[in-house]
């Protein structure tokens, strides 16, 4: 069995994004030659995420509205978390609603997708930055 390991970087500017990394990913597995096995992909923050999606501009705004809804930024005087001097206690909550990671298996040198499936960075406290692991292992 051979393994890859490689990170991704993102400085995204803004507070909030939604990018789709399935082609960093798709050149990771390219790079690593592993042909059957599977690709585990995690964002390395804890105000951060990846998650599978469609990659439809509309669905990226109600995701971004409905999160601003259950945990919205401000007032930032409502988290117990910002009591630490942080800002950031509503993306902890965001994170954990759209998860760390994803597993996606690879078949014949390819991601194993379903119809639509992308693959996504999530960012929730921008404007520094940020790690995602990639990890392939298989033959």
């Amino acid at each position: 069995m051979k393994t890859y390991r490689k990170e991704l970087v993102f400085n995204i500017s803004s507070r909030r994004a939604f990018i789709n990394i399935t082609g960093e990913l798709g050149r990771a597995l390219s790079e690593s030659g592993i042909k059957e096995g599977l690709l585990l992909c995690n964002a390395m923050h804890i105000t951060a995420s990846v998650f599978i999606n469609d990659d439809e501009s509309g669905l990226h705004k109600d995701y971004d509205d409905w999160l601003e809804k259950l945990a919205p930024h401000e007032p930032v005087g409502a988290y117990r978390h910002n009591r630490t001097g942080e800002d950031n206690g509503d993306a902890h909550l965001k994170r954990q609603i759209m998860g760390r990671e994803v597993v996606v298996a690879v078949t014949g040198g390819r991601l194993d997708f379903g119809p639509w499936e992308q693959v996504f960075y999530g960012e929730f406290d921008g404007c520094r930055p940020k790690r995602v692991l990639v990890k392939i292992i298989g033959e």
